[in-house]
């Protein structure tokens, strides 16, 4: 089968379109005949082995695992002798190691069955980016119907996500993005935008029940003031550094959080089948629409890593292994 590898750290170069060997499924996994799968800046992390705390896990001076991808969807070939709740022919999507290749292996817990009016490209879309939305709103901001939230990167994969899930839970949503991205935003669900390059979001007069940060981009002190004083700020992204990444700044919002009266807080998403099987509906019913800006080949991987690290992709990158 063809994959996706790479045996060194660096740009997108040392990405490799190859043959390798077909993988085989434990007894607990699923063999999958992948169609599509979906681009995270986990991978182009993982790829480069930054930031350099990651290396720890990951290997120091070279990768101990050489393939890339977690967000699949496609049908099951095989299934171990203990799975029971899925069979070959099953449409399904969810998380697995190494999406970027033409089968690949995922636990039974992490998948679900695709709903049938939903593409296998549309599913692909949904796993890491709509965990990391739902959970952060729903788990850790607590929002409610009739609140306010603001999203800052309301564009990107997460926060196009953000934008329609508080709008499912009966949010009133502000969404902050560039200017090409503003009718993008409004179109989607939110109810007001800023343009960031024309209005600084944290000199709004407004005051938010949650503020769901996608970006860092703002200091704690300016966000602090646009929360009511039982207000949530939850951070899933921050500044890249080199060293320790978006750590850095989620240890500042540990230790704010510890002098101002209202919940500030930074997570990182937990996939499970039940916030999978959520989204699938969500997603069936209309309520979200994946937006899907690019799709590419399997052999252009390194093209779509190299489309998403620059920083601009509105919504999902979207990787269509079968067309």
């Amino acid at each position: 089968m063809k994959a996706i590898v790479f045996h060194q750290y660096g740009a997108p170069d040392v990405l490799k379109y190859e043959e390798v060997d077909k993988p085989v499924p434990g007894d607990d996994q699923i063999l999958l005949r992948v169609h599509a799968a979906s681009v995270n800046p986990l991978d182009w992390h993982g790829m480069r082995g930054k930031p350099y705390i990651m290396r720890v896990a990951s290997g120091l001076s070279q990768p101990k695992a050489n393939r890339l991808g977690t967000d699949v969807a496609g049908q099951v070939e095989a299934a171990g002798r203990n799975v029971t709740r899925f069979k070959p022919g099953d449409s399904v999507f969810g998380v697995c190691r190494g999406a970027f290749s033409e089968y690949a292996c995922a636990r039974e817990s992490a998948l679900t069955l695709k709903p049938d009016h939903v593409t296998f490209e549309q599913a692909a879309a949904v796993p890491v980016a709509a965990f990391t939305a739902l959970q952060g709103l729903r788990d850790k901001g607590r929002l409610q119907s009739g609140q306010k939230v603001l999203i800052n990167g309301a564009a990107g994969g997460v926060g196009t996500f953000a934008v329609q899930i508080a709008r499912s839970l009966g949010a009133e949503v502000t969404g902050v993005c560039s200017t090409r991205n503003v009718d993008l935003v409004g179109s989607i669900g939110a109810d007001s935008v800023i343009d960031y390059s024309k209005e600084d979001f944290t000199t709004s007069q407004q005051r938010f029940d949650v503020i769901f940060d996608c970006m860092g981009n703002h200091s704690l002190l300016a966000c602090r003031r646009l929360l009511t004083p039982t207000g949530t700020y939850v951070a899933v992204g921050g500044p890249n550094g080199p060293l320790m990444g978006p750590l850095a700044f989620w240890m500042r919002v540990l230790v704010f959080s510890r002098f101002v009266s209202q919940t500030m807080l930074m997570f990182i998403a937990n996939p499970n089948r039940k916030d999978l099987a959520y989204m699938g509906e969500l997603v069936e019913t209309g309520k979200v629409s994946p937006v899907i800006e690019r799709r590419y080949g399997l052999a252009e991987v390194p093209e779509a890593i190299r489309h998403l690290e620059r920083g601009h992709a509105r919504g999902k990158v979207i990787i269509a292994v079968r067309a």
